[in-house]
């Protein structure tokens, strides 16, 4: 007897649209032969931006809650409240960063969203981010009614963002008793800091074996703490976690990290959805990617779900 995958057809060559081979090609000339972000150099990049500054939200506020700066992008009658993690490889990227995003997240799932700017790497390694995070997503558990209109909760974020959203949720259960979060949106994360094969085969593409092994140590510089499960979430207890959805496209570094998980997630008792993009790269909902819409409008179907 033989049994096939949900997913297994993306992987196929015939399942990358043309216009998506076309996106990579225009993508891999336009990168060919441009310096990698360790060789620009940490302070240069957070001052140039890998990618155009977007106009900040008219109605976003910014505060501080427990110490920690956050970005809040507010909507009408909110049905929830989403925690969103930025992505960066932990060494750059900003709360504000992604009021486009969080404009559309706040429309479709009808949900005032909280972004942490959390503190970067390498001046504050493990656990700094990892506290920041815990901070907030607690002061949420126990004023999101009063403070945002709503109690609902919900989780998220992309690549590091994803990777802090998992220990944000086993923390709260462990250290404060609470499983109140009604959905994770976990997109392109890394969840092994001993490195997944995708990530130790990535020569090509937006992210290579050699820039994770420096934003891991940059994040981690005790590499005898990289499969600690508080980083390395891969190894963690999972149960009574919320239902998530993962996010990833075959040509990920990351791709492995985000089935393994899925699997791991399932396992532990709770619900999971996978939705592995063909022909898709790292971070390519954030980009003018032929599969970007179609990705993004299943994560705001997810989310909006979650608060049925």
């Amino acid at each position: 007897m033989t049994t096939s995958s949900p997913f297994g057809e993306a992987f196929d060559p015939a399942a990358v649209a043309p216009e998506t081979n076309a996106f990579n090609e225009h993508g891999a000339r336009f990168m060919a032969g441009k310096p990698g972000i360790w060789d620009i150099g940490v302070s240069a990049i957070r001052n140039a931006g890998l990618t155009p500054r977007l106009p900040p939200s008219p109605r976003a506020i910014d505060r501080k809650i427990y110490g920690v700066p956050v970005h809040i992008v507010p909507v009408n009658s909110p049905r929830g409240v989403y925690l969103y993690l930025h992505g960066g490889a932990l060494i750059m990227g900003s709360a504000a960063g992604q009021d486009l995003m969080l404009e559309r997240i706040a429309e479709q799932a009808r949900v005032t969203c909280i972004s942490i700017d959390y503190r970067l790497a390498p001046e504050h390694p493990y656990p700094a981010a990892w506290d920041d995070c815990e901070k907030v997503a607690l002061w949420l558990a126990r004023h999101a009614k009063t403070e945002c209109g709503a109690e609902a909760l919900l989780i998220g974020g992309e690549s590091i963002g994803a990777t802090l959203a998992v220990p944000t949720l086993v923390r709260l259960r462990d250290r404060h008793g609470f499983t109140g979060f009604r959905g994770a949106n976990l997109s392109f994360g890394t969840y092994d800091g001993g490195m997944t094969p995708s990530q130790r085969n990535a020569r090509q593409g937006i992210i290579k074996m050699q820039d994770i092994a420096r934003n891991l140590a940059a994040y981690c510089p005790d590499s005898q703490l990289l499969r600690n499960p508080d980083i390395s979430s891969l190894y963690a207890d999972l149960r009574q976690l919320p239902p998530a959805l993962f996010t990833v496209g075959t040509l990920d570094a990351f791709l492995d990290d985000s089935m393994f998980m899925y699997c791991r997630w399932l396992s532990a008792g709770n619900r999971a959805e996978i939705a592995v993009w063909p022909g898709a790269d790292h971070a390519f909902t954030d980009m003018p990617h032929p599969l970007a819409a179609p990705a993004n409008a299943r994560i705001d179907r997810f989310l909006a779900a979650c608060l049925e």
